[in-house]
């Protein structure tokens, strides 16, 4: 990275480890919110100071230290709540190793990851009780999403389970306040080493090929103190959780990073409560994935068509552009209507786990937020790139994932004659490895340090990164053209008449050519020609959209056949398609024809 990055980057306080931050986070921000929670669905939001966080993570950990889990492997699965991350601070800071498991796994696969990672106890919320039943030999924990939470000056009681029953989360956070008065300080004095494996996070939800990747205190707090020096967050500011919080890009950016900064966390009550949950903590900052963003924007658009306002927005968003070159803020008066809808407060949204549509970043940029997109992966704790919040460049360069965060190194390996490779990594951010797989570490992490993350892109001439796509994913023709699924989607994509799309090749003796499947924007077409529109039609439609595209581009990249599909992709929690679980509705019968010569 060019040296004029590390001039403006922001100043960041040294941490050691986990434990570490929390400590000094509680004593500088004691008596501030650290979580906001609902007592109960549609209540108002309730506070939760930083030494409610710091006397909960001790006591629990105190008792667990004393249940005898010292050193162990202790799952947590769930809806996003406080007593989920709680329990993930308590245990990486004294106890053992956290398994956080996806919320989406099927019991046989949680059962499968439980036997991999050898737990010997259990955190839940409610709706996973019945998975854990026949656990007997294992403790087990009950969480609450929604409940009253007690301050300090209120006294829980310590309720032991019978014999193979669960504990309430509660109860065991009162056995070990009890310990703890009693002068047992088995937290403060747990030994801590923060280049030792303390998280064990599952990459994959298929159990043949579910990978357990190693992270440590250091991996978590340097991609923290590297990721706060290119976004500057204060303890003014407020974020929502709405992301499954097992995967990293929720936990390290949106947790511990939050607490770090001393900021807060508000939990959202779904993802259809987005927009009012907004409102209703006042939330400044969103950490979200495309999807939500480009659903937003799209949102927005047709309010304003609907009101008949579309013209008035375009000429505000021409304004603003003027206004901004001369140096003057507009953005809050000229777009409150916008604004007021998120509670007025919203400032800035981050996104990864996929590319944004750049019109998208540009867009809500134009409106005045602060647009900052990152790149990383699991096994790198995750950022590795993302676009300073400094940088004039965001907006001119809305299609990169930003340059390589503070303290990394990235370099494309084997680059094809437009600068296309594999995007390699280094950085004190990545993993230890995969757990009891050293034949797959070896293929990922090489002898210099250097992570090889499977993924596709380049480096322009400023260092900033551009994702192309997967190289598991890249369609090769017979005639050695290389062809980015990725960027095929996002052209598709673009037709308002379409929701969604997965693009693949299809192999043909004499060729590969390009198929995919379409999932069709069903509110936009039936608004626009009525409820009774068919199915034909629809099909019509979309054929015309592709037509459309495919004169834009080369004739090797033109979809040749294509497929509606009513019902949703398969997706990961994170929204992304799982390509290979949607393909049993891309059989060439069901396939309509673009080109004649087909």
């Amino acid at each position: 990275m060019s040296e004029k990055y590390h001039e403006k980057y922001h100043d960041v306080r040294e941490v050691r480890d986990i434990r570490h931050m929390l400590d000094e986070s509680t004593s500088m921000y004691a008596d501030r919110p650290a979580y906001l929670v609902k007592k109960a669905k549609g209540e108002p939001y309730g506070e939760i100071l930083f030494r409610q966080v710091e006397n909960d993570v001790k006591a629990l950990a105190t008792a667990m230290l004393d249940l005898g889990l010292s050193g162990e492997k202790i799952a947590v699965i769930g809806a996003n709540c406080y007593e989920w991350i709680a329990t993930y601070f308590a245990v990486v800071n004294a106890v053992g190793v956290i398994v956080p498991l996806d919320k989406e796994l099927s019991k046989e696969e949680i059962d499968t990851l439980m036997e991999i990672s050898q737990c010997k106890a259990v955190f839940f919320t409610d709706k996973y009780e019945k998975y854990f039943k026949e656990y007997t030999d294992m403790i087990k924990v009950k969480m609450k999403v929604y409940g009253d939470r007690t301050s300090l000056e209120d006294k829980l009681t310590c309720t032991e389970p019978a014999e193979g029953e669960s504990w309430l989360w509660e109860s065991l956070v009162a056995r070990g306040e009890e310990l703890r008065e009693k002068g047992d300080r088995s937290y403060e004095e747990a030994p801590l080493d923060p280049d030792e494996m303390r998280l064990l996070l599952f990459t994959s939800g298929t159990t043949e090929a579910a990978k357990g990747v190693m992270l440590s205190h250091r991996n978590i707090v340097s991609d923290v103190m590297a990721t706060c020096k290119i976004a500057y967050i204060t303890p003014e500011d407020r974020t929502l959780s709405f992301l499954p919080i097992h995967h990293t890009f929720e936990c390290t950016l949106g947790h511990v990073l939050v607490m770090y900064r001393g900021a807060s966390v508000a939990y959202c009550e779904g993802l259809k409560y987005v927009t009012k949950n907004l409102a209703e903590a006042k939330s400044t900052v969103l950490i979200g994935v495309p999807l939500i963003f480009e659903s937003v924007y799209d949102k927005v658009w047709k309010q304003a068509e609907k009101t008949g306002k579309a013209k008035i927005l375009r000429t505000g968003i021409k304004v603003n552009r003027t206004a901004k070159a001369l140096g003057i803020d507009l953005h809050k008066k000229l777009f409150k209507t916008v604004y007021d809808t998120f509670g007025g407060r919203l400032n800035r949204m981050i996104t990864g786990a996929a590319a944004i549509e750049p019109n998208v970043s540009r867009g809500f940029q134009d409106m005045g937020f602060m647009v900052q997109q990152g790149y990383g992966l699991t096994e790198c704790s995750p950022l590795v790139a993302g676009s300073p919040d400094f940088s004039p460049q965001r907006y001119a360069k809305a299609g990169s994932v930003g340059p390589v965060i503070p303290g990394g190194e990235l370099k494309i390996d084997d680059p094809d004659e437009d600068g296309i490779g594999e995007i390699l990594y280094r950085g004190p951010n990545v993993m230890l490895g995969y757990y009891n797989m050293p034949e797959k570490t070896a293929e990922v992490l090489d002898e210099d340090g250097w992570f090889h993350t499977g993924d596709l892109g380049f480096l322009d001439r400023e260092g900033w990164l551009y994702i192309t796509g997967r190289r598991k994913n890249v369609i090769v023709t017979k005639t050695g053209k290389n062809i980015y699924p990725e960027e095929m989607e996002m052209y598709i994509n673009r037709s308002k008449y379409v929701e969604e799309s997965m693009v693949y090749g299809v192999e043909e003796e004499d060729d590969t050519y390009i198929g995919a499947q379409v999932r069709p924007a069903y509110d936009v077409i039936f608004e626009e020609f009525g409820k009774d529109y068919s199915e034909e039609n629809i099909q019509k439609l979309i054929k015309k959209a592709i037509a459309e595209i495919n004169v834009q581009l080369p004739s090797y990249k033109r979809v040749k056949r294509f497929v509606v599909r009513s019902e949703e992709f398969v997706k990961t929690t994170t929204k992304k398609i799982k390509r290979f679980k949607n393909m049993d509705d891309a059989s060439a019968k069901d396939m309509s024809a673009l080109d004649d010569d087909k």
